[in-house]
């Protein structure tokens, strides 16, 4: 009898051995997929100067999804970056630009100007496929603390409340595993080593992380990205409807509020102003002064219906083709040639 327990506890040991080196053999074999995104961002300081702006600096991380230079990563981090430079494992540090975005599923891809050297392609999984209770890993930069590992299990599965331009809804993986600042756009792997979620944000009381992450799941992102890919404006939106349209004294029902505009982007190309002034209404805090637009090629920015045509529309457009943009500056109706 003893003999049997012995062995037996042998064989539990070699094994929990065994799973012990999985992770550290994982992390080791899929980190220099890995980036650190760095971001610079350019943005009116609200006090009402619409000249004064600030440099602000941004973290996050993401991860290279093919040999000659995407990397997937999270919306938030680089929809309003003037600058972006992605820093691999090894040390290299390249210029990149935004080439798909979506806001609503938190999800972007980005291109790097060249190539990296010995690039180590992260495998993309099955989201799908994937079960509440399984274990996983994330790698990122929370705080700035560079290629930092937490593990934990997916808790969950949600759906947006609301639809997406789409009329698909963005699903979300719930984590334990610690994500905080910086994790933003890094990769959460299965135990087989493939990417399954991209870190988006936290639940949190305490501004820390407390137990709550949540992650686009891999499907989504190549829904959003490549399967119906969203057009990148370069513009934070706010939309005025019911009682802020007529406190803004629109020509119609609604329009779209432009808050900021992204330096080096369609926007900013387009000669489309931000605002430079905040205000509160309600419980409603943003900056206000810049253009509102009212419609894109006569079609009005008046209801979900009509932004769904406009953006079907755009995306169908061949690249580089010019389309009108109708807006409300300075209490004028104007129309601006955007270039796609």
């Amino acid at each position: 009898m003893k003999m049997i327990f012995s062995v037996l506890l042998v064989t539990f040991l070699a094994l929990t051995a065994g799973l012990t080196q999985d992770l550290p053999e994982l992390f080791n074999k899929v980190k220099s997929s890995v980036v650190v995104i760095h971001v610079m961002s350019k943005q009116n300081t609200g006090t009402g100067n619409p000249y004064q702006q600030i440099d602000i600096g941004g973290l996050g991380s993401g991860m290279l999804v093919t040999e000659d230079g995407f990397v997937l990563t999270a919306a938030h981090v680089v929809d309003d970056a003037a600058e972006i430079m992605v820093h691999f494992y090894d040390g290299q540090q390249i210029p990149a630009r935004i080439a798909q975005l979506d806001n609503q599923a938190d999800v972007a891809l980005i291109k790097l100007q060249r190539p990296p050297e010995n690039p180590n392609v992260a495998k993309i999984g099955e989201s799908d496929s994937i079960k509440v209770g399984e274990p996983v890993f994330v790698i990122g930069a929370p705080m700035g603390l560079e290629y930092s590992l937490s593990k934990g299990i997916i808790s969950g599965r949600h759906k947006l409340h609301k639809m997406t331009d789409n009329f698909i809804e963005a699903e979300f993986f719930q984590t334990d595993a610690a994500i905080n600042t910086g994790n933003s756009g890094g990769p959460v792997f299965n135990m087989k080593g493939e990417v399954i979620g991209i870190a988006s944000a936290i639940l949190s009381r305490s501004g820390g992380f407390e137990g709550i992450g949540f992650a686009a799941t891999t499907e989504i992102a190549r829904t959003f990205l490549i399967k119906k890919p969203s057009y990148w404006w370069g513009f934070t939106p706010l939309l005025l409807d019911d009682e802020l349209a007529w406190i803004f004294n629109l020509p119609q029902s609604a329009g779209i509020l432009v808050e900021s505009v992204t330096d080096k982007s369609p926007a900013s190309n387009a000669g489309l102003k931000g605002g430079y002034i905040k205000i509160q209404i309600g419980d409603n805090e943003f900056i206000a002064g810049g253009d509102v637009i009212l419609a894109v090629e006569d079609i009005p920015t008046t209801s979900q219906e009509n932004l769904l045509k406009i953006r079907d529309y755009v995306i169908d457009l061949p690249d580089k083709t010019p389309f009108n943009v109708k807006i409300l500056r300075e209490g004028k109706v104007q129309n601006i040639r955007w270039l796609k």
